[in-house]
Parts: C-alpha cells; structure tokens; sequence
C-alpha cells in the first residue's frame, strides 16, 4: 500500500533540477570546500609553523590528532543530532562553532591552546561530511544522484586539495600561517549566513511526521504530488540502534573500509610536504610539487561524475582502489623527480576516486531516518583512527624507511577494496527508499570479484544490478 512517503520519495526522485535544487547543492558544496580545506590545510602548513618556531614536529602531530579526535567526536554524535531534529538545525551549529573556533586558534599564542582550537573546530565540522551527501542525496533525482553527489565532491571536496596548497603558497611564506585560519574561519561563518536559506529535507520530514510541512516544501521546488492520504509510519527508534539492529553488516564493512581510506587520505594528505621536504626539497618546493599531485583530486572527481550512474559504486571504487595500491608501491621506488610526480598524481587520482565513490555509497544505503547516524558511525570511527595514524606515519618513515610508508599504504587500499563489496547493494539509479529496504538481505553473491572489476564483468545479482 502507498504512502504519502512513497509519493513525497517518487516526487523528489523523479523530480526535474529546479533553482532551489542548484541553491541547495551550492550551500552544500561551500560547506564541504571548508571541512576539506580544514584538514587539508594543515599538512601544508606544518613547514610554515616549524619554520615559525611555534612548535616541535612531535608538538603538530599531537596537535592534528586532537583534530582529528574533534572531528571523530563530532562526526560520530552529529550524525544523530541530524537524525534527531534535523539536517538544517545541524548544518547551521556546525559552521558557527567551528568558524569561531578557527579564528580563536588563529590567535592563540601556544600550542596547547592552539590543539584545544583545532579539537573545538574539529567538533564543529564533525557533521559536514556525513550530512553533505546524505542531505543532497535526499533531494537528488535518483537517475542523476551519482553525477550531483560526483559533483558536489568536485567543488566541496576536490577543487579543495590544489585550492589548499596554492593558498598555503601564496599567502604562507608572506603572511604567515595565522593568516590563513584567519581566512578560513570567516569564510565558514559568511557560509553559515548564507545557509538560513536551506530548506528541511521532505524525506526526514516525513519520517518525523510533518507530512505538511514536507509537502510545503516539495510546493516550494515547484514540485505538487497528490496526497494518498496515509500518513507514513513514524519511526521513534533510536537512530543508532536502528543501524546496529537491521544494518549492522552494512555499517561494520563501512567502518573498516572508511577507516582504511581516511588513514590514507588524511595521513598521506598531511604529511606529504613534510615528506618531501625531507626528502631535500624546500619549503617552496616541497609546496610547489604537492600542489601538482593534488591536482588529481578534481580530475578524480571529474570522473566519478561520469562512471558512478555508468558502472556503478562497487566497480568503480574496487577497481581504484587496487590500482592505488599498485601505484603507491610505484611512488616509494620513484627515482626521479618527474616519476615522483607522475606516481604521486596517479596513486592520488586512484584513491581519491576510491574513497569518495564509497563515501556517497555508503551515504546511501542506510534509511532516511538513520541515514546521517549510519553514516556518522563510520566515518566517525574512520576518523578516530586516523587520529592514531597520523602520528605513526613519521615513526614508520623514520624507524623503516619510506618504502615501509608506502606498502603500508597500498595494504589499507587492499582492505578498503575488500571490504567495500559488504557495504550493501548496488545502489546506481535506484530509489533511496528501495536501497534501504533490502536490510540485511544482501545475499554472499553480492560479492564483486576483483577479476570481475578489472574486466568489467557485469553482476547477475538481481540486487546488485
């Protein structure tokens, strides 16, 4: 039997792209663009603040982890916050409290306060990633979902990487790196302005109940489905007993796959000026080279704009994910400076497409009313064990070298390709309602094979397809 949360679902699924769609994708974008250059930032201003003498390289590292333990904590609780009175209050809160906080740790003058700073702000974005692409994957026409979630990450989360470091060039060595949190931070708080204009998603509407206001705001998008006139059941569970209890499966292998991928990311993200910094480059150079490998991140986005509606999410971020193991191998063994470039450039490329392909994966496969608390747990859990491994990557380098960093890093890519294939169905095209539905029902041959990636077999799973 049909129910006005099947009409309000087939509305916004089947729905053209109207100028609240392109607002609301917009506000998100910004959003994201500032929690990418948070983090991303700081790798490229760790040479800054040791040149500066304001803290020890054992200093920053403690002092990126607390980050990262904000931005686990926040990530974590957030999702629910979301889940619970809704993705607009969320959206609104997180911004102000980590634009504020960013500008307060600008001007801190040690670096105990500056980590207190960094854990304030991190808390403060903890929500950006999980509702950036469960919000606008809430409102996204379901035939184009993967090309909007592709192109929200290109300006968000993309154009971020290349956009950090030419900031951290430009405005580093001649203003110095407060000036850049400085920057940062009233950017995110024009952002949180600017967002009051954000409507609530129809889709959480409706599981809470306010069918009214649900439809109001589809009247809004130009978008008026008749009523059945029965009301969608209203879940009162708790968010995150509700994914333990029926997406347990699905939110474990996020939480390891996503955990692989950050440690990778943010890990290598971070401390890969000071790497090639050591490696005898200065602090101009070492900028100049990573600024040039992090040029794959758009072009990563770029295509994923085009493969998630054509091959779908498990094909293309299996298939990444293997060739960036290979190519991380390939940069430890680079001789010289143009094959560290071109290694650097690929490896990136590849796991950038691996990692945000499962990220808008696993944004989607959870239920409207546990959608943000699902994807929470798991990136939340991702991050706090990144917190861990950022500190570990120097000791590795130091104590075994720098091939040991890298076949450390192709071996997380090897578990996030595994695990990736557990995350749930295949979810290209589909509704989100229909995805959700499926529970725990994903049956083994839901399995990928690697051969079945790299050769672009087609599944016979009537759920995969």
């Amino acid at each position: 039997m049909r129910t006005d949360l099947d009409v309000v679902g087939d509305a916004l699924d089947e729905s053209k792209l109207t100028p609240v769609h392109r607002r609301i994708f917009a506000l998100i974008a910004a959003g994201y663009f500032i929690d990418v250059t948070d983090y991303v930032i700081f790798g490229s201003m760790i040479p800054l603040l040791l040149r500066a003498g304001f803290a020890t390289r054992g200093e920053l590292a403690l002092v990126g982890s607390a980050q990262l333990f904000g931005l686990a904590i926040g990530t974590f609780l957030q999702g629910q916050f979301s889940d619970r009175i809704g993705r607009k209050a969320t959206y609104q809160f997180n911004l102000l409290l980590f634009g504020l906080a960013t500008i307060v740790g600008a001007l801190v003058p040690t670096v105990l306060w500056l980590a207190v700073a960094r854990f304030v702000a991190g808390i403060g974005l903890g929500a950006e990633q999980p509702l950036a692409f469960a919000y606008a994957g809430e409102f996204a026409p379901k035939r184009l979902r993967g090309r909007i979630l592709s192109f929200i990450h290109f300006i968000g989360g993309a154009l971020t990487w290349p956009l950090s470091a030419l900031l951290a060039l430009l405005l580093g060595p001649h203003f110095g790196w407060r000036a850049i949190w400085v920057c940062i931070g009233v950017a995110a708080l024009l952002i949180f302005a600017l967002r009051f204009s954000l409507p609530e998603s129809p889709r959480w509407l409706m599981a809470k109940g306010r069918d009214r206001e649900a439809f109001g705001t589809l009247a809004r998008m130009g978008l008026t489905p008749a009523s059945t006139g029965i009301a969608a059941p209203v879940i009162k569970q708790d968010p995150f007993s509700l994914v333990w209890r029926l997406y347990g499966r699905r939110l474990t292998a996020a939480t390891v796959a996503l955990s692989a991928f950050f440690c990778v990311t943010i890990g290598f993200g971070t401390w890969l000026p000071n790497i090639m910094h050591g490696k005898g480059f200065s602090i101009t150079q070492s900028l100049t080279y990573s600024f040039g490998m992090m040029l794959a991140v758009p072009c990563a986005s770029l295509f994923m704009m085009f493969a998630l509606d054509r091959y779908g999410r498990k094909r293309t971020a299996i298939a990444a994910f293997i060739a960036a193991g290979i190519m991380a191998v390939a940069f430890s063994r680079a001789e010289t400076n143009a094959q560290l470039l071109v290694a650097g450039f690929a490896m990136i490329f590849c796991y950038q497409i691996g990692g945000n392909t499962m990220q808008i994966f696993t944004s989607e496969v959870f239920p409207t009313s546990a959608r943000a608390s699902g994807f929470g747990m798991a990136a939340g859990i991702g991050r706090l064990a990144t917190a861990g491994f950022i500190p570990l990557l120097p000791w590795i380098q130091v104590t075994f070298g720098l091939p040991t960093v890298f076949i450390t890093v192709a071996v997380l890519l090897c578990v996030a390709a595994v695990t990736v294939n557990f995350i749930g169905p295949e979810t290209k095209k589909r509704s989100l309602e229909d995805i959700a539905a499926n529970e725990e029902t994903v049956p083994s041959s839901s399995f990928v094979p690697v051969a079945s990636v790299a050769f672009g077999e087609q599944s016979h799973s009537r759920k995969d397809d």
